[in-house]
């Protein structure tokens, strides 16, 4: 038979021997037990040196920018110049390229502008060798998970050859990429929570402490990596309370015992995960600290932190009053400031009056004064007393440049239909009475001063109490291309229709330090995750760009290009080894079948060995957690609406490859135990299943390598064989 759980000592998987072993052998490890540990650190080593082999490999090539390298190598950069930037994901994973490219010599310089763009005397091999490094180190964890799951070491080497062997996970593993960096941290922390599982036999032992903790540590990883990295969260989550749930029904175990289970779980499954998240935002804005083109996604406050940026060390006055100059900043992401110029609407849209729009850039144009609604006196003349603005007061801005008031009526807006359009009206600052507008600061009482910066203000127009905002539209050709800016009915509070103040002059009030009204650390936090949020349900298609769904993905249905088009071109293709990702896919419904098989045997009480007793507990068990891995790496995906990608798959494609190993070393020992030839049956099977990832892996290989010459739809090209599907492009 082939190693089987009886013949593993805990000692080799890493664990103490529990209580009853050591009592029942306190002299040397019996010479089976020593064969099995050094096969199995044997069989480690194999599968490490051809994990690494396989994603080293022409890690040079191609020597020039290849997909999201563009994106993530300028991010990596960044760092190294200190220069602020904005991503929609956490920012462990860039900081991580950042530090591997400056330790191993890159300065910070090249532009990553295009993919294509030759790399030349810059060093990118370092980044690169980072991501390949991490991306190698899957294939261990995936063997030693599988092998404290299944005790089974050709369960173990399946899964290692599967991940070995597919050309996804190898190309996805050799460019600047977050993707490696994400599924490092994800496969740590699943092996921490097995390892974890294993040691509660020995509840607050040191390995126990260990294994907990390093789970922490990863799921930190995982979620300051990609938002994603939640999925692995309630993964985590969900197992911890089974266990939980296990021992509350131990009644051996006193209420003090219970405590001291759930707190230790608190602390280094919640707390110490959420300290190194928030230490990693930390580390992120103390190293940024330098303007940069991520500047204009946040609000004022937080640009006023920036080196470089023209709110940083600035005075102004604190509070406003009448007679106050100011610019107005919309909150939604890249909102614009409210902006004004001589400009018309032209003839068919609304009324042809002053154009209003947001505009992205600092402008003249963008300067308000703001009025009381029922006078035109100057507020700049000493013998008025200063009267300072409050929430609640209805005023009127008047446009600095152009002397016009801020209006709307009851016209439709330029492109927003169901709103209504926002304009320039009058003359010298007189107009009628669509000019007025109730400003409101959110969350604050009537009476209550504004603040600079600080204070969130609605506009509500008095005549039609809508409300003034940006929806992020760009106007055409006559609008200058510029945002555009409406009052909508909906009174629903969201970023789009709320303002700061930003620029504020006023020659009758105290200027004070823009110092003492940065945002704190936890209102930054707060913020970037806003963003972020924003950032990622925003996300659309580039032109040309080739998006995917989710039910493409398991059956690898169409691939990514990473480089070239043409046949003169070195061309890389992100695509599964399709005769491991059907067999996974397969594998699936092969479980299903399986557990749904044996849960009923076990309810219906059928009688069985020792040996199946235990197989059965490996495919219920084990591969019931490994399979809840999939569904929730793969399943939330199809509640998203924001664009998705072909390379969303691979946290899910690791727990199915994973699965596959178990699976199918389960299945080989049932049939096995049923027929006569049993140890032949079991072995081919392991050993076909190998050498078919081994072949297909062969015959697909130049994905991941590289093809110059004809495309796979030339009869003439190497490749025309292997395009089995006609969504495939390489």
């Amino acid at each position: 038979m082939p190693l089987a759980a009886k013949e593993l000592c805990p000692a080799a998987l890493g664990l103490r021997p529990r209580r009853t072993a050591r009592l029942a052998s306190s002299a040397a490890p019996a010479p089976s037990a020593a064969r099995s540990s050094g096969w199995l650190w044997a069989a480690l080593g194999l599968v490490t040196s051809l994990s690494f082999a396989t994603r080293f490999y022409r890690l040079q090539e191609p020597p020039h920018v290849c997909w999201d390298e563009t994106h993530f190598g300028k991010m990596g950069s960044y760092y190294i110049n200190r220069t602020f930037f904005f991503d929609v994901h956490p920012p462990l994973g860039k900081m991580l390229i950042g530090l591997a490219g400056y330790l191993s010599g890159y300065n910070g310089t090249f532009p990553f502008q295009k993919p294509g763009d030759k790399y030349e005397e810059h060093n990118y091999i370092g980044m690169r060798g980072f991501c390949a490094f991490l991306g190698s180190c899957l294939i261990p964890f995936s063997y030693l998970t599988v092998l404290e799951l299944s005790k089974s070491l050709p369960a173990a080497m399946l899964t290692a050859a599967i991940l070995i062997f597919d050309t996804g996970c190898i190309t996805l593993s050799q460019y600047i990429l977050l993707d490696p960096i994400l599924m490092f941290f994800l496969m740590g922390a699943v092996f921490g929570m097995v390892k974890y599982n294993s040691c509660s036999n020995r509840p607050f032992s040191a390995p126990w402490w260990f294994w907990l903790c390093l789970t922490g540590i990863n799921l930190a990883g995982t979620m300051g990596v990609k938002f994603v990295g939640l999925f692995v969260v309630l993964l985590v989550g969900l197992n911890t309370i089974c266990d939980l749930w296990e021992l509350l029904g131990d009644l051996s175990l006193s209420l003090v015992t219970l405590g001291k289970h759930f707190l230790a779980r608190v602390l280094c499954l919640i707390m110490l995960p959420l300290a190194l998240y928030t230490a990693q935002f930390a580390v992120h804005f103390a190293v940024l600290n330098r303007s940069g083109p991520g500047d204009g996604f946040f609000s004022s406050g937080f640009q006023s932190r920036l080196i470089g940026n023209n709110l940083h060390n600035v005075s102004v006055p604190e509070y406003l009053a009448y007679g106050s100059v100011v610019t107005m900043k919309n909150l939604r992401m890249a909102g614009g400031y409210l902006h004004s110029h001589w400009h018309l609407y032209p003839e068919g849209v609304g009324a042809r009056q002053q154009q209003v729009t947001a505009y992205l850039h600092k402008d003249l144009n963008n300067l308000w004064i703001i009025k009381k609604y029922n006078l035109n006196t100057d507020h700049s003349d000493p013998s008025f007393p200063v009267e300072f603005v409050k929430h609640g007061d209805i005023i009127r801005l008047e446009h600095k440049e152009t002397s016009r008031n801020l209006h709307s009526h009851q016209h439709e807006a330029p492109l927003t239909r169901k709103h209504l359009q926002v304009t320039g009206y009058g003359i010298n600052g007189t107009g009628d009475s669509n000019d007025f507008w109730r400003i409101e600061v959110v969350g604050r009482k009537a009476g209550k001063h504004i603040k600079v910066l600080r204070s969130q203000i609605r506009l509500i127009h008095l005549a039609t109490g809508c409300i003034l905002g940006s929806t992020g539209k760009t106007l055409p050709k006559w609008g200058w291309e510029q945002v555009e800016v409406t009052c909508t009915p909906y009174q629903k509070e969201s970023p789009n229709s709320l303002w700061n103040v930003e620029d504020h002059i006023n020659p009758r009030l105290r200027n004070i330090s823009l110092d003492v009204l940065k945002p704190s650390f936890p209102e930054i936090l707060v913020e970037s995750h806003m963003v972020m949020i924003r950032g990622n349900s925003g996300l659309k298609p580039k032109e040309n760009e080739v998006t995917s769904k989710p039910w493409h993905w398991p059956i690898n249905y169409q691939g990514l290009r990473f480089s070239g088009v043409n046949e003169t071109d070195y061309r890389v293709y992100l695509l599964g080894n399709p005769v491991i990702w059907w067999l996974n896919l397969v594998t699936i419904g092969l479980y299903l079948i399986m557990a749904t098989f044996v849960s009923v045997a076990i309810k219906r009480g059928a009688h069985l060995t020792a040996e199946r007793k235990e197989l059965s507990r490996v495919l219920l068990h084990g591969g019931g957690l490994i399979m809840l891995g999939w569904l929730l790496h793969y399943l939330p995906f199809f509640m998203m609406g924001r664009v998705l990608y072909f390379h969303h798959y691979f946290p899910a494609m690791l727990f199915s490859s994973m699965l596959t190993g178990i699976t199918w070393d389960v299945f080989l020992k049932f049939c096995a135990g049923t027929l006569s030839a049993s140890i032949q049956i079991y072995n081919c099977g392991i050993v076909l299943l190998i050498l078919l990832t081994i072949y297909s892996f062969y015959l697909f290989h130049p994905l991941s390598y590289g093809m110059i010459g004809p495309l796979a739809s030339d009869p003439n090209s190497p490749m025309a064989g292997l395009r089995w599907l006609e969504t495939w492009e390489f």
